[in-house]
């Protein structure tokens, strides 16, 4: 089932015009509508005629009263639900008023502020039970009272609140954890977490049980770890939210991974990769068979890759079949297979069947097994492109990796093409940058030649503004290293030789992660610190 968070306009009607300060003339449906072209002063009796949980739902903002009825900004001046539901709410007649997203967006955030915390904040008080025990202890609180809890209206608003400001924010992960006397909310945000105003502890059975109820889990069954997934419709678009939850000692730890298709752009450009890399990658994509595998730790955007590398390549004339787990995004005109290792649909199950299912090109989620591995180098022998994911922490690695599975050394260097390794830093906000010059601590962990790409050895850094929410960045971009295997790397691979001796094969040109971390730091692109700490690992191997 789908949740709504947000607007959607679904009736044709003339809207009112509203005759405020700071509209503009705008049309819809051929009519003439008021529309905001500034931010208006916002009269706080007006806004706060609704509550923050519906102005963020219904995409609107009441900021002014004029002659006995109530000027409301709207994202959609033509939603007449919205409009019917704010006068029901107010009791006050509504004249409806076009605002662009930005305009709405600084509103929201003038009127109402931190909503989640507020919320909390309203929830928190006077929530214990009659022996002022706190119901933070699951274990004496059964699934009939956790079910009434979950399906308070304002502890929905709560958690409903949690994920609009996370999917606005452009958050990847929401964390909840349970500890002894707090509850910590956090998110991530470029590959960083960030604490959040904390619910109160005692909200902490009510909150799980919500979200698991959302999920389509079992609220009953605390011990285990149980995995479930929710669809929201979120301003007019779909919003995949994988959601995890594992006991711990003080309850149910829940992670949900946001997965927002309309946030990412599936082409090698957008995640950052240089001309060189691409021209490489681009190669890899074109070749008619053989074993193509991206390498990095969980969360390095491995999967994103891949999906840009077969959305570049998709033709109506090719079969493409992808199994994966799970499929996070759904790519148009792919058949994507789900993972579902409950009814022996395994990797390597998976992969028997798509090879009956005539591919032209296959795509493996993860290499995670001797047989899957098996089975994906004899389908790149048999005329498949087969793309995969490998956990290595360079792109040499990966070959050590197939050979520790038992994949004959004589045919892994028959097949294999290419490998990408790549991590993720942050991105300089490019409205906020600034040039400062680097700490010696930091100048002195850099080589002499990565020394000398920075002129007059200063860095980049974001000082904070409206556009990255004040953290200095806005967005990740990625690390790259493209290993293309040649006839003397093909050579060594066949020897068994040494992850060193095999980047020696690959000759004077090859681009470490590092390196090109380090070049994307001296263009302002991202910062230093981020590339030596997601590098070290690769630089180790």
């Amino acid at each position: 089932m789908t949740t709504r968070l947000g607007t959607s306009s679904d009736k044709d009607e003339t809207p009112s015009v509203a005759g405020a300060n700071g509209a503009g003339a705008a049309s819809l449906n051929g009519h003439s509508v008021a529309a905001l072209t500034a931010k208006p002063a916002i009269d706080t009796h007006a806004a706060k005629l609704i509550d923050a949980e519906q102005a963020m739902r219904l995409r609107v903002v009441p900021y002014a009263i004029e002659k006995g009825r109530l000027l409301v900004a709207m994202l959609d001046a033509g939603d007449l639900a919205a409009s019917d539901e704010v006068s029901i709410t107010t009791g006050k007649s509504v004249r409806r008023v076009g605002a662009p997203s930005e305009i709405l967006r600084q509103m929201l955030r003038e009127a109402y502020g931190t909503t989640a915390a507020e919320v909390a904040a309203r929830l928190g008080s006077g929530s214990k039970d009659e022996s002022g025990e706190s119901l933070a202890n699951l274990e004496t609180v059964d699934a009939d009272e956790l079910h009434r809890m979950a399906e308070q209206p304002t502890l929905i608003n709560l958690v409903n609140l949690l994920i609009v400001e996370a999917v606005r924010s452009r958050t990847s992960d929401i964390h909840i954890e349970p500890f002894e006397n707090q509850l910590k909310v956090k998110y991530r945000v470029d590959g960083v977490l960030y604490d959040q105003s904390p619910p109160p502890k005692h909200l902490q059975p009510a909150i799980t049980s919500r979200v698991k109820i959302m999920a389509g889990m079992n609220i009953a069954e605390r011990y285990v770890p149980q995995d479930g997934h929710i669809t929201l419709r979120f301003e007019g678009r779909k919003v995949d939210i994988r959601v995890s939850t594992v006991p711990t000692i003080y309850g149910e730890s829940v992670v949900m991974r946001i997965l927002d298709k309309e946030s990412i752009n599936l082409d090698l450009v957008s995640l950052g990769m240089d001309e060189r890399d691409r021209n490489s990658m681009e190669r890899l994509i074109g070749l008619p068979h053989g074993m193509v595998l991206v390498t990095g730790p969980t969360g390095s955007g491995k999967t994103t890759t891949l999906y840009a590398a077969l959305s570049k390549l998709y033709d109506p004339r090719k079969k493409i079949i992808t199994i994966e787990d799970p499929v996070e995004y759904e790519l148009s005109g792919v058949n994507q297979i789900p993972v579902n290792a409950k009814r022996g649909l395994t990797f390597a199950t998976g992969l028997r069947s798509i090879l009956r299912q005539d591919p032209d090109v296959i795509m493996v989620g993860e290499i995670r097994d001797a047989e899957t591995a098996d089975i994906a180098v004899r389908s790149a022998l048999t005329g498949h492109l087969l793309f995969s994911t490998l956990h290595t922490n360079d792109a040499a690695a990966a070959v050590g990796r197939l050979l520790d599975m038992d994949v004959e050394p004589f045919l892994l260097s028959s097949v294999l093409e290419g490998v990408l390794a790549q991590r993720l830093g942050r991105r300089v906000c490019e409205h906020c940058r600034v040039w400062e010059a680097m700490p010696q601590t930091l100048m002195n962990r850099l080589a002499p030649d990565e020394r000398a790409m920075f002129k007059d050895g200063k860095q980049a850094r974001g000082l904070g503004c409206e556009k990255c929410d004040d953290t200095g960045h806005r967005g990740r971009i990625g690390f790259f290293e493209v290993l293309t295997v040649n006839t003397a790397m093909r050579a060594a691979i066949g020897q068994r030789m040494s992850a060193q001796a095999l980047v020696k094969s690959a000759g004077p040109t090859h681009v470490t992660m590092r390196h090109d971390g380090i070049e994307k730091a001296s263009r302002g692109l991202t910062l230093v610190d981020d590339v030596l700490r997601v590098t070290q690992d690769a630089e180790e191997g």
